[in-house]
């Protein structure tokens, strides 16, 4: 078998978490299109069954659409058990949901750091729990963590202190989490993407002149696209990475290397 071939997710089953537009609906389209089959879990419910359909009938794959607050782990439990369930196992999955509010810190309220934290944070530690314990019983697997560049840097000219730490912690619970598993088959990785222009991000009028100073930053002189982290978590999915865990995977045009 070529290494193409063992690239495949044939047989694999996996869910995304902030799937239903941007970066998480880009991977789990290059997970089915890889084999797999993938569950959309969004709070959007109707935005996630738009997604799962459109995949569905791209690629052939099962793909289910299931609402999940990730924040609360007793949904998070019960979509995990669903995903098990109408797919038959869980072999991976991609924890990418988050948001990033701008505000100065000496501004920002309590509640809007909560919030960030709580979703970035909390949110990939309860999917890791919930898919690591089901992994763990079941002879492992793999888990992708969004991170970010801005775990790496702190961004300009924006001011976003609660994204930035959120996103550091995840880097240190991916490692913290491959080290108490490696021994126990279940890896886990996490991506650190920079500046994406997904449709949202492109479409905003409060992100456009920021998006044009970024540019202007940027050594490649642009964003990326969400399809160019589609390799990387398909990789990190699959039976060719199993010497890969404890790593995050900085895709981000160089941005970080100044």
């Amino acid at each position: 078998m070529g290494i193409i071939e063992k690239m495949r997710l044939d047989g694999k089953r996996g869910f995304v978490t902030g799937a239903a537009r941007g970066i998480g609906k880009s991977t789990a389209t290059a997970f089915a299109e890889a084999g797999a089959d993938v569950a959309i879990v969004d709070l959007d419910i109707a935005e996630a069954e738009k997604t799962a359909a459109e995949i569905a009938e791209k690629t052939g794959r099962k793909t289910i659409a299931v609402r999940t607050d990730c924040t609360d782990p007793e949904q998070v439990d019960a979509m995990v058990a669903k995903v098990v369930s109408e797919l038959g196992g869980l072999d991976f999955c991609h924890n990418n949901a988050g948001i990033c509010i701008n505000a100065p810190a000496e501004d920002m309220t309590y509640e809007q750091w909560n919030k960030v934290i709580n979703i970035n944070l909390n949110g990939i530690f309860l999917t890791d729990i919930a898919a690591g314990k089901y992994m763990l019983a079941h002879g492992g697997g793999s888990i992708i963590n969004t991170a970010s560049m801005s775990a790496h840097i702190v961004n300009v000219p924006q001011p976003q202190c609660a994204y930035n730490a959120s996103k550091a912690g995840v880097i240190q619970l991916t490692k913290s989490l491959a080290i108490e598993w490696a021994k126990k088959g279940v890896r886990v990785n996490s991506i650190s993407p920079g500046y994406i222009g997904t449709e949202l991000t492109l479409n905003s009028p409060t992100l456009i002149p920021l998006i044009e100073k970024w540019n202007e930053m940027a050594p490649l002189g642009r964003m990326g696209t969400p399809e160019e982290l589609q390799s990387i978590c398909v990789y990190l999915a699959g039976d060719t990475s199993t010497f890969t865990t404890g790593s995050d995977f900085i895709v981000d045009g160089a941005f970080t290397c100044f």
